[in-house]
This record gives structure tokens, sequence and C-alpha cells, in this order.
């Protein structure tokens, strides 16, 4: 995959809040996808006392959800754990391990935020801006927005609401188990987002592409 690197890694705080107020403008949540066939998942771990960042990604066929190919990659983390700032932590192990795939997807998996975000730009959409990619933030715990509550069967959902706009949905993936938050990452409406991740959700809380990821990342 050929990656669009808009900016240099930041270093600060502050540094990170003036791309993210740059770019986020540029994210597009409506539907500007074609026909899926791959579907990927990204997922980083770190090792040595956090100090390496090892991302992995995984390509599986749609809607088989077979594994397809892999790739992880390994490179010294430069930007602290702070919630609102996950990208510039993870992102670049991620683009260093798509850049290995010889399988472009067609939509991107992203365990994180997109516009569910204080800024409107979470992991997801700042993947998905540099990759180019359709890209779902599909995360497993809550950032920010107010939402009612949540029925117990699968594919029942609410949307979240921050400052007056719906930001997202808190989607209900298995009978009783706690949900996942999705919302749009880049060029992908929320409707089609909470439905790609119910079709990539056939068994468990989380979708097969996180999964995957998930234990390739973590070795």
């Amino acid at each position: 995959m050929k990656i669009n690197q808009r900016h240099e890694w930041p270093l600060t705080a502050e540094e990170a809040i003036a791309i993210q107020q740059q770019l986020s403008p540029e994210v597009i949540t409506e539907d500007r996808l074609g026909t899926v066939n791959y579907v990927a998942g990204v997922d980083v771990g770190f090792e040595e006392s956090g100090s390496i960042s090892r991302a992995a990604v995984a390509v599986l066929s749609f809607p088989e959800l077979e594994l397809k190919e892999s790739a992880i990659a390994r490179r010294p983390t430069t930007f602290p754990y702070v919630p609102g700032f996950l990208s510039f932590r993870e992102i670049p192990a991620v683009l260093d391990a798509l850049e290995k795939v010889s399988i472009t997807p067609d939509l991107i998996l992203c365990d994180g935020q997109g516009i569910a975000h204080p800024r409107r730009f979470g992991l997801a959409c700042h993947l998905g801006l540099l990759a180019d990619v359709p890209t779902i933030g599909v995360a497993k715990s809550w950032l920010i927005g107010q939402h009612g509550e949540l029925p117990n069967e699968r594919g029942e959902w609410k949307p979240m609401r921050h400052r007056g706009e719906i930001i997202g949905a808190v989607l209900r993936t298995r009978n009783g188990v706690k949900p996942v938050y999705v919302s749009s990452g880049h060029r992908v409406s929320l409707p089609t987002a909470i439905d790609y991740v119910l079709r990539c959700t056939p068994k468990y809380r989380l979708p097969e592409t996180t999964r995957i990821a998930d234990k390739l990342a973590s070795g």
C-alpha cells in the first residue's frame, strides 16, 4: 500500500492538537467506498516496557472473513499514552505494517475511535486520511458522547450524541454482552459502518478483523 504522509510525527500534545484541527475538516462521513472484497484489522502491542510499538495488520476476505495476508512492523514508540491522542502513538507502526501487505484492503476496521472524538479526529479518521482507505472506528470503550439505554439483543444500537450532533453509535454485537462504540472513520457513513461491523462480527463481541490483528500484535 502507498501511504500519504501528510505531516511529521509530533512529540507534544499541543503539536498533535494542531494536526487534528488541521486535518479533521478533510474527513468524509458519507459513503465513498466501492465493492468490499477485503477487510482489514489493525492493532498495536508494545514490547520492551512500551518502548517498541509492534503493529499488526490482518487482511481478510469479505464476506467469508478468511485470513488472506498479514504483516507485522516494529518501530520505537515516540508518543505517550494519552486519551484522545492514540493515533499519534500507534499509527506510525501501523503504516509501516500496511506498507508490507500486497493486498490493499477495501475497508479497515480500527480498534479505536473515528469521529467519536473531542476534535472529531480519532485513530480511524487519521488512518483513513493517511492511507486513503475507507475506515470505521470500532472501540471497546467509551470516550465521549451520551446515548440511551441499549437493549440486550444483538444488532440493537443507539446513537451517541455530543454537542448536539450524532457522532456514532453504541452497538450490541452479542446478546447480553458489553457493546462496542462505532463511528465513521473516513469515507463511510454511520449506517454503513454499523452494517459492516455486524457482518464482520459473526460470533464474538469484537470483529474478526480486530481479533486476528490483536493476536498478531500481542505475539
